[in-house]
């Protein structure tokens, strides 16, 4: 009796379409675009406070905003030190250190969302980027082994910082950041951008024009924030979960991924890297296969996370300032002496 070859049959996957349109990127882009504003003003009150004091009170009087001490990372981190070995809220900077709790906050529980909602150097990047995709009609990466490599970069930096902050005692910190330098460190970041020299100015340009061509150039291989902000969020609770019998393998998710993420590959992603911007979700054309979601609770919209980094900002932020400890107060005097020759003090 002959026997009768059975013939393969190819399962196909049924396209089940969303039921509503995913609006999820149009609240990210509204989050960036009014964090960035915020920046923006804070930038310009600055300058005007400083304007002040280096004219000796002849020009426009502006009060010193709080939100500056955000572009002070590593002042930010010295300050976390003193209260965790002390106990005690520095009274030089604190805004800044309770800023860099609720960015850390907001990326343990919403996967590194301070990196795709908030920040305002990410949120440049990726309009340049996308500048670059419409002007080229695409992006580019780099090959494996070298784009393994300049990622570590900002680990690196990541843990010289690290490093040079953990090694220092309190006392030396205290008195590093209540003397001249560190009084007016938040001057001279401003100053570096004000009076930017040659090598400065062609060093930016060369990261906007890399950020043109790749995506998220700085965010992706040099932002030792960033990279702290990966760390953190390897404890999320959140994760983005493909689910294989709703997908129908058509790598949208992949090529929408700002982080070059394979994510039409793997069941859930647990890289440092991805920033829970939802690109991903917001690409996949079946509902259902790709969700941010926890392990019990089950699919966590993108207005859920919207709400809730907007809660943590707002409530340690204003947890800061209710308790008097969101603002350095300095005297005039010190001021008007110190903001004038502020590019004289050098980095003990």
């Amino acid at each position: 009796m002959t026997a009768i070859a059975a013939t393969p049959t190819t399962i196909r996957k049924k396209l089940v379409r969303r039921a509503a349109k995913d609006r999820s990127q149009t609240l990210r882009h509204a989050f960036q675009l009014a964090f960035l504003a915020l920046n923006v003003w804070i930038g310009v009150e600055f300058y005007l406070f400083v304007r002040f004091y280096e004219t000796g009170g002849r020009s426009t009087w502006a009060g010193r905003p709080p939100g500056v001490e955000g572009w002070l990372p590593i002042a930010s981190l010295m300050n976390l030190k003193v209260l965790i070995m002390s106990g005690s809220v520095p009274t030089l900077h604190p805004a800044g250190m309770f800023l860099l709790i609720a960015f850390v906050a907001a990326s343990w529980l919403f996967r590194k969302s301070f990196c795709g909602w908030l920040c305002p150097v990410g949120t440049v990047s990726e309009y340049l980027w996308r500048l670059g995709r419409q002007a080229f009609g695409r992006n580019f990466r780099l090959p494996r082994p070298p784009d393994i490599a300049l990622r570590s970069l900002k680990y690196i930096l990541l843990g010289l910082f690290l490093y040079a902050v953990g090694s220092m005692p309190v006392a030396a910190i205290r008195a590093f950041l209540n003397g001249p330098y560190g009084m007016v460190d938040d001057v001279k970041m401003l100053n570096f951008f004000r009076f930017l020299g040659l090598t400065g100015g062609m060093v930016t340009a060369g990261l906007a024009i890399a950020s043109v061509f790749i995506q998220n150039f700085w965010c992706r291989y040099l932002c030792p924030y960033g990279a702290l902000m990966g760390f953190v969020s390897l404890a999320s609770p959140l994760r983005i979960r493909r689910d294989p019998s709703l997908c129908i393998d058509c790598a949208k998710c992949a090529k929408a991924c700002p982080s070059a993420l394979p994510v039409d590959r793997l069941i859930t992603i647990r890289s440092a890297e991805c920033t829970g911007c939802l690109e991903c979700v917001a690409a996949c054309p079946a509902a259902g296969a790709l969700r941010l979601s926890t392990p019990r609770a089950g699919w966590v919209p993108a207005w859920v996370v919207a709400a809730g980094v907007a809660a943590l900002f707002v409530c340690i932020c204003g947890y800061a300032r209710l308790t008097g400890h969101w603002y350095t107060n300095l005297p005039s005097s010190t001021y008007f002496e110190l903001i004038p020759h502020a590019n004289d003090f050098t980095h003990p």
